[in-house]
């Protein structure tokens, strides 16, 4: 499979001519039938939701952004009319917790299966995520992830899809990156999760295609360390005498302690290399400690009215302000896109719902529109739609995965700690 790359800054769109080669865009997995109300009949009562997201781990700092976006949907849903003249009705919350404790997610699954939602949003690990999906889905339950970028879970179940893309994308965008900059000898700081190893995994394919050399943390090591771990000496003691030119964390909350011990060992900083799951805004570090680190995750620079709506709306539900948006423009359009497939099945279970998932996102075509109630507006006039997302991303394909999708660039600069947009990179699989 190819990318083609389209690059952005602003508002300014250029194409690139470089194509990059995506690894691993296709994974083994049970795909299950549409499962318990498959055969049943058709829901009209309420559009029933849980959520299933980490309330405890290292994932937690991802949270507030995905309670905005579902909080911002449910309010323009609401001020539309709701889905088929009903409110949304919220009826769990369930915790996912983190891979230190496995049953944790385990637990959060069963409260969701028992809750009679027609749809769950979670988990927002991938290893999560592929851990409980046989149990979500075999129950007869949509099931949607704002953040599971793994390649894993690609194509798993009819009932399973996502608005962030597969980490195929981000992984040949991210490579581009670290060749384009010029670096000859790349090291990993990877942690033993499926999202990790895998997008690990895709970086490390490319910029060895790409003429680089691998020197430390590569898939043949088997030094990746574990979700738990605390410190990081050893590792980077060991990683700096590699003589790495690029250094790729690719972790969750670890990166906190990571970097410090990077910056202690004399390590230039300027020469890292984060993700999704790493690229944050480290406020408790001295300011401009990260100058000239980059980064990527999936998304673009979105319309700065939704951005602010986004933070009203997460200060009015939890009464804090909002310091990160990651996954908030994908939980956003999860939920109106699941609402959409269900004004235009004109019911509310979870079969009917994902009949009509890949249709209100164009894969048939439609005329566009790119909100709940304009959308519905012409649900309503019996036209065919394509709701134009938030993040960016394209119709769902053949696997549920988003056909298209932006990836963010960023940088760190001299007077913060917060990565800067800088350009954006669109990848099609």
């Amino acid at each position: 499979m190819k990318m083609n790359i389209t690059r952005t800054t602003g508002a300014v769109a250029l194409v690139a001519s470089a194509a990059l080669v995506l690894a691993g865009c296709s994974s083994s997995g049970g795909g299950e039938s549409s499962g318990g109300e498959s055969g049943g009949e058709a829901s009209t009562g309420p559009l029933k939701i849980a959520t299933l997201l980490p309330q405890t781990g290292s994932l937690d700092f991802l949270r507030p952004p995905v309670e905005a976006g579902i909080a911002l949907a449910l309010s323009d849903i609401d001020a539309a009319g709701g889905v088929l003249g009903q409110p949304v009705e919220v009826v769990a919350n369930a915790n996912e917790g983190d891979g230190s404790d496995i049953t944790v997610v385990e637990k959060g699954a069963q409260e969701v299966i028992s809750s009679g939602a027609a749809f769950v949003m979670g988990a927002m690990s991938t290893s999560r995520s592929q851990h409980v999906y046989q149990d979500i889905t075999g129950a007869g339950i949509l099931m949607g992830s704002p953040s599971n970028t793994g390649d894993v879970m690609t194509g798993v179940s009819p009932l399973y899809f996502r608005t962030a893309p597969p980490d195929s994308v981000q992984g040949s965008v991210l490579a581009q990156l670290i060749l384009d900059d010029g670096n000859e000898k790349v090291g990993f700081l990877t942690f033993n999760d499926v999202y990790g190893l895998g997008l690990r995994d895709t970086v490390e394919d490319l910029v060895t295609e790409g003429g680089a050399e691998v020197v430390y943390g590569g898939k043949s090591e088997g030094n990746e360390f574990p979700v738990e771990q605390t410190s990081f000496a050893s590792e980077v003691t060991a990683l700096k005498a590699s003589g790495a030119e690029a250094i790729v964390v690719i972790t969750f909350d670890q990166v906190e302690q990571i970097v410090p011990e990077l910056k202690a060992q004399g390590v230039d900083l300027s020469k890292v290399y984060l993700v999704d799951g790493s690229l944050k805004n480290f406020e408790s570090l001295e300011a401009g400690l990260l100058a000239g680190a980059q980064g990527t995750k999936p998304g673009y620079e979105v319309d700065a009215d939704f951005l602010q709506a986004l933070k009203d709306a997460y200060q009015e539900e939890h009464g804090s302000e909002l310091a990160d948006l990651t996954y908030a423009p994908e939980a956003y359009d999860l939920l109106t896109i699941v609402a959409l497939a269900a004004e235009k099945a004109g019911a509310t279970d979870a079969a009917s719902i994902q009949k009509q998932l890949a249709a209100v996102t164009g894969a048939d075509g439609g005329e566009e529109c790119s909100s709940f109630a304009d959308c519905k507006k012409l649900i309503e006039d019996g036209k065919d739609i394509h709701y134009v997302t938030k993040a960016g991303v394209g119709p769902l394909n053949e696997n549920n995965d988003p056909s298209t999708a932006w990836i963010g660039i960023y940088k760190y600069g001299t007077d913060s700690n917060e990565p800067v947009f800088v350009r954006s990179e669109e990848g099609t699989i």
